[in-house]
């Protein structure tokens, strides 16, 4: 497993978040689709040692457009959006990108999403980059075990789940059986802390997390024969995100040290 860490973390321009990510000693970054952009920025990376292992797919995402919507046009700029995203992941060299859920959980919603989802995995698959979905509280794929069910039920080799600490700890659920449960179907890891009820994006141990907990779900990656990335995805607006990441840089590095 390697360590990797989501630029949005930090702020500001472009060129100075990347040196900052580099200085902490990360080598593996998550960007969004509007990242790198420029030969400039994906030289200045290249010189850093910053490779892309993930692309958040959602973000940016057209306003009014969702991959469920019901409109045909807004629901056909949402796929485009995506698409376009994937064909960035693999300019880039990423292995994994991921889209979020949908706000409605009623049938004709899910399978527009479901339909929406096979025709982008397809597409991610013909660039050998994995297809991820996160779970999310508040979507109509609000927990990891709503989300690896839709994913066996969906049955496409492409479609994998993004296991995110944070969600795991404000639905409750437990993450070493959630690790089991996805087996194969695990692409991604992101790890955040918060309060247990809001998605806070915490450094590590700085909110309910504890370090027995955290070692657990390590082990159980390790287990799970996972070979990817951990990613470190924190909030911008922290007191000092700069301190934040370097802290739980090292928290993690030590759990995946023992």
């Amino acid at each position: 497993m390697q360590l990797a860490c989501c630029v949005w973390a930090l702020t500001g321009p472009e060129d100075k978040l990347l040196r900052q990510i580099h200085e902490l000693g990360f080598e593996w970054i998550d960007v969004q689709p509007g990242h790198l952009r420029t030969a400039a920025r994906k030289q200045l990376a290249a010189e850093l040692g910053l490779q892309v292992s993930c692309l958040g797919a959602s973000f940016d995402m057209p306003a009014g457009c969702a991959l469920d919507h019901e409109n045909d046009k807004a629901r056909s700029r949402a796929i485009t959006h995506v698409a376009e995203a994937i064909d960035h992941a693999s300019t880039l060299g990423a292995g994994t990108i991921y889209i979020i859920p949908g706000t409605e959980d009623e049938t004709a919603a899910m399978r527009r999403y479901a339909d929406a989802l096979a025709e982008l995995a397809d597409k991610a698959a013909a660039r050998g980059i994995k297809m991820a979905v996160e779970h999310f509280p508040g979507t109509a794929l609000h927990s990891a075990a709503a989300t690896l069910k839709f994913l066996r039920d969906l049955s496409h080799p492409n479609a994998y789940l993004l296991y995110d600490s944070g969600h795991i700890q404000m639905t409750g659920e437990n993450p070493t059986e959630v690790i089991e449960a996805a087996g194969d179907k695990l692409a991604y890891v992101h790890f955040d802390d918060n309060d247990g009820q809001d998605d806070l994006h915490l450094a590590l141990l700085d909110g309910v997390m504890t370090e027995a907990t955290l070692l657990e779900t390590i082990s159980a990656l390790r287990r799970s024969d996972y070979s990817g990335a951990v990613s470190l995805e924190l909030h911008p607006e922290l007191a000092d995100p700069v301190d934040a990441l370097a802290q739980s840089r090292d928290i993690l590095l030590r759990a995946l040290d023992a």
